[in-house]
């Protein structure tokens, strides 16, 4: 059932989206009013293995942890995948899905937000006030496009796609 994942976001591309996210998000993270766990924990869908061709634990293309997680409170990880799991089956972000499509949601859905599609990008994050959750989804999400981005400069600049004879 599974394909090949995307060719310019892959694992590493991953590692470096998230990355550049978390200055941001460990800064945000001090402030009570973004959420009061300490906790974070992001997965990322790889865009090429959608539901069509892939289950969803292949299309896991990554997952990070902020913060000790053996100090949880809570399932993060359990809680982010299942909000990636509503945005990559329905390729929508979770708020859009319960908020305006909420007949889209199967039984067993976490109704629960904080998911993003971005160019058909799925991330996920769970551990903030789900408005927050949902702004570093969005931040490593389109953090990874500019990766992808700079993927094809390069390869432009390498001379790496020739045209088709």
């Amino acid at each position: 059932m599974s394909q090949a994942g995307s060719y310019f976001i892959d694992r590493h591309a991953a590692e470096k989206a998230v990355g550049l996210a978390l200055p941001m998000i460990h800064e945000a993270m001090k402030q009570k009013e973004v959420g009061e766990s300490g906790f974070l924990y992001i997965v990322i869908m790889d865009p090429l293995r959608g539901p069509a061709v892939s289950s969803f634990e292949e299309a896991i293309l990554y997952e990070y942890s902020v913060g000790d997680r053996s100090k949880w409170d809570a399932d993060y990880a359990g809680f982010a995948r299942a909000k990636a799991r509503v945005s990559w089956r329905n390729g929508m972000d979770g708020h859009l899905v319960q908020e305006l499509r909420p007949h889209m949601l199967a039984a067993g859905d976490t109704v629960l937000w904080g998911s993003v599609v971005v160019d058909g990008i799925v991330v996920a994050v769970s551990g903030a006030n789900p408005w927050y959750d949902e702004a570093f989804a969005g931040t490593v999400a389109m953090c990874l496009r500019a990766v992808a981005k700079a993927g094809v400069v390069q390869a432009r600049s390498k001379n790496l796609f020739l045209p088709l004879k």
